[in-house]
């Protein structure tokens, strides 16, 4: 009689959280080298998709970032919202956890219309128009 192996779901998980699980070296707030813990899921195996901050609390950032972020929500994704600590702790609290994509609006946002969206592989920065993101977000999920 033959046997047959069964790999079940927790095993499954086990391989995606070890393949995912990283540690690198990345400058902090201070340009002091820290160690990063970053969980590289894929951005569609990530549990979280993306994440909005605002920049500081005032000035209408906060309002424009809780906007941006209900409209991801309504695009069905799951989105965190963060405006606690610097940005750099913020970005680091999103890496530890997969998130691939976080959502800046600062200062410009209100003049330019535009947001800065974040890799979490890459670290590359760069500005999208406030009524792209949702698009963007999705586009970058299905690369």
């Amino acid at each position: 009689m033959q046997s047959t192996r069964q790999i079940g779901a927790d095993r499954g998980t086990l391989a995606f959280l070890c393949e995912a699980y990283h540690e690198d070296h990345q400058p902090d707030e201070k340009g002091e080298m820290q160690e990063r813990v970053v969980m590289k899921f894929h951005p569609r195996l990530a549990p979280v998709k993306a994440a909005v901050f605002p920049l500081i609390k005032k000035e209408g950032m906060p309002e424009k970032a809780a906007e941006i972020y209900g409209e991801l929500k309504a695009a069905g994704l799951s989105v965190n919202y963060d405006q606690q600590a610097a940005i750099g702790r913020r970005y680091r609290r999103q890496d530890e956890i997969g998130t691939p994509f976080c959502i800046t609006v600062d200062g410009d946002t209100a003049t330019d219309k535009c947001v800065t969206i974040r890799d979490r592989d890459s670290l590359v920065q760069e500005r999208i128009p406030v009524d792209r993101i949702v698009d963007e977000v999705l586009s970058r999920l299905k690369a």
